[in-house]
């Protein structure tokens, strides 16, 4: 294995991998069509040669998963996870945000143009490499293990607690480690709200303890999270990739989002036209 080795998970759960600033693997997407990378690139299909290209554009514009990663950005998409929460730690709700980053691996964000810069354009990561420089940008005491870039969200949240933070926001994928993240023993005064994104395939049980304990989900190209929003009437706004608010406290955080961009305020209404949602469902 190279010394400089990243795993990733992007454009339909497609695994993707970096080594040395270079795409040297590319697997096969579960979804053909994304109307979020139609929209931006113009992709009719998201064949294993446009995956390559768009991660090798994103090397390229901000050097992901390499030593020259940009860790500040202004917002990406008008509305997705990473600007919902930078504008409430902008409002004030949320104090830190636990995260993950390429070349970083766990760490705690209060900055907000660091919160949009590290989650706006990166999917799911699978492991990475840490870079030192890379890590002294974002702040080496918010990082959970800087020689290793280890990926691990609870001790990502024991460290936000020890460092006194009242209102966390967790960024986690569909996983059974969600109910883990939801139970661990806080302080009376300490709230955490879950964000959980990269639903695309994520199995009945893990939607539904996503949507047992989380504030806020995205739908991705998942058929699980639509399915059991319908069955469940969820708040929601997106016509093409929706996010549910799954908790008052959740949909206060899309509202505020939807506020500041001019938008209309979350809705429940159901059944939601799928005809121009990622393409199939899985």
């Amino acid at each position: 294995m190279s010394k400089d080795y990243h795993v990733i998970e992007t454009l339909g759960r497609t695994k993707v991998v970096i080594e040395n600033g270079e795409v040297t693997s590319v697997g096969e997407s579960m979804v053909d069509y994304c109307p979020i990378f139609d929209k931006i690139d113009d992709a009719k299909h998201l064949t294993p040669e446009f995956i390559k290209w768009n991660i090798e554009k994103r090397i390229r514009e901000f050097g992901m998963c390499t030593p020259e990663r940009v860790v500040e950005m202004d917002d990406f998409l008008s509305f997705g996870i990473s600007e919902i929460l930078k504008t409430n730690v902008e409002l004030g709700l949320i104090d830190c945000v636990v995260g993950v980053c390429d070349g970083v691996g766990t760490l705690l964000m209060t900055d907000p143009k660091i919160i949009q810069g590290v989650g706006g354009r990166v999917s799911a990561l699978v492991s990475t490499t840490p870079y030192p420089n890379v890590i002294e940008k974002v702040g080496i005491e918010n990082v959970v293990n800087p020689k290793t870039a280890e990926l691990n969200p609870i001790k990502g949240l024991e460290m936000a607690v020890e460092r006194g933070f009242k209102n966390i926001g967790i960024t986690i994928l569909a996983d059974k480690i969600i109910e883990e993240i939801a139970n661990y023993p806080l302080p009376d005064d300490v709230n955490t709200y879950i964000f959980v994104a990269h639903t695309t395939n994520a199995s009945l049980e893990e939607i539904e303890i996503a949507f047992k304990y989380c504030d806020v989900i995205t739908a991705c190209a998942s058929c699980n999270v639509r399915e059991y929003a319908e069955k469940e009437k969820i708040y929601y706004s997106g016509s093409k990739v929706p996010i549910f608010a799954v908790t008052k406290k959740g949909r206060e955080f899309l509202d505020n989002r939807l506020e500041k961009i001019g938008k209309e305020m979350t809705s429940n209404n159901y059944p939601m036209n799928k005809d121009k949602h990622p393409n199939p469902l899985v």
